[in-house]
């Protein structure tokens, strides 16, 4: 099976995607909580149906009702916010406000990410040109920008979760809020792009689903490498809140939101599998990765990513699902 995926991995490219793209953080962390947890039956059920709703398929899965063995495989996970609200009409063509790439490596339990700046300058495959990667969902959707992340890395994409702003505050508020530092006074729009709807104080405190969205999505005040930071101690809130016993009669309305506001090719008989990550007894270790650049204001603005920088991101996700950089090398969604 894990030969099998390696195999699989290296022809990607050449056979123009025809492979399962599924999954992202958020939702990848509370669905395993809340199935190792030991849920009743009836919200067993509920979660059933809920990813049956969710469920969307990107391109041809060429290998239809083989699921991942996280004992034995190790795989990545793109999580996708987008900007689409009631007061922007859920448009096709809305832009990605959030994009964070994980590695999970089953052997040692452990998961690299990294957060990819809306405004990095990178190329688009499904426009053949270099644009800012937030625009990639408004051209081609989730296929284009995983695509895009694919050839910024140079690795497979294997599952991805897409979500909207409804999503992340219906989920947030479901647990009942999360404890977060706030960095500086804020300012910041609301769901429904209410200018200084929502104002923070700096310091820690706890905030609403509301309050959080405004925290992930600021950044007047520092640039988008902090707000990626931001983003990724945000998820870490959630998936601590979702963890503690307290939150276990909340699930209902976690899985609820979850189901109503996402979208995603990861199955129910995925996220069982997915369970050994929480029931084998050890804790997730977890590694933030930071892609360097620099602001490019002339005319239209760019973070221009550094490439030695994007090379050690790549060269560190690589080696974390293939092993030694060794052997990482050797494998190419190129080839």
């Amino acid at each position: 099976m894990a030969n099998e995926r390696k195999v699989h991995r290296k022809k990607i490219k050449k056979k123009k995607r025809r492979r399962r793209l599924v999954f992202g953080c958020l939702l990848f962390f509370l669905l395993l909580v809340a199935g190792g947890l030991g849920y009743a039956s009836f919200l067993m059920h509920k979660m059933k149906t809920a990813m049956s709703e969710a469920y969307e398929e990107i391109g041809t899965k060429e290998n239809a009702g083989d699921h991942l063995d996280p004992k034995k495989d190790s795989f990545t996970v793109l999580f996708i916010g987008i900007d689409d609200s009631k007061t922007r009409n859920f448009q096709s063509d809305t832009r990605s406000d959030a994009l964070i790439l994980a590695a999970f490596n089953a052997d040692t339990q452990s998961v690299k990410m990294v957060s990819i700046p809306r405004d990095s300058y990178v190329y688009i495959p499904c426009e053949d040109a270099y644009d800012k990667i937030t625009h990639a969902h408004a051209y081609g959707g989730t296929k284009c920008t995983i695509e895009s992340v694919e050839h910024l890395f140079d690795i497979p994409i294997d599952y991805y979760v897409k979500m909207n702003f409804y999503a992340f505050i219906d989920v947030v508020d479901a647990l009942g809020g999360i404890e977060m530092e706030v960095p500086y006074d804020i300012k910041e729009k609301d769901a429904e792009d209410h200018h200084n709807a929502i104002v923070l104080e700096k310091g820690y405190q706890h905030l609403n689903g509301e309050e959080a969205l405004a925290l992930a999505r600021t950044r007047k005040k520092d640039n988008d490498i902090e707000r990626g930071k931001r983003q990724q101690q945000i998820l870490q809130a959630i998936l601590k809140k979702a963890s503690q016993a307290g939150s276990i009669p909340k699930y209902d309305d976690v899985i609820e939101a979850i189901g109503n506001n996402m979208k995603t090719n990861f199955t129910f008989d995925d996220i069982k599998a997915l369970i050994y990550y929480v029931s084998a007894g050890n804790p997730i270790q977890t590694e933030s990765l930071v892609l360097q650049g620099t602001d490019d204001n002339e005319g239209v603005y760019y973070y221009r990513l550094d490439e030695e920088s994007v090379e050690k991101v790549s060269d560190d996700l690589r080696a974390q699902l293939y092993g030694s950089t060794e052997q990482a090398s050797s494998k190419s969604v190129e080839e």
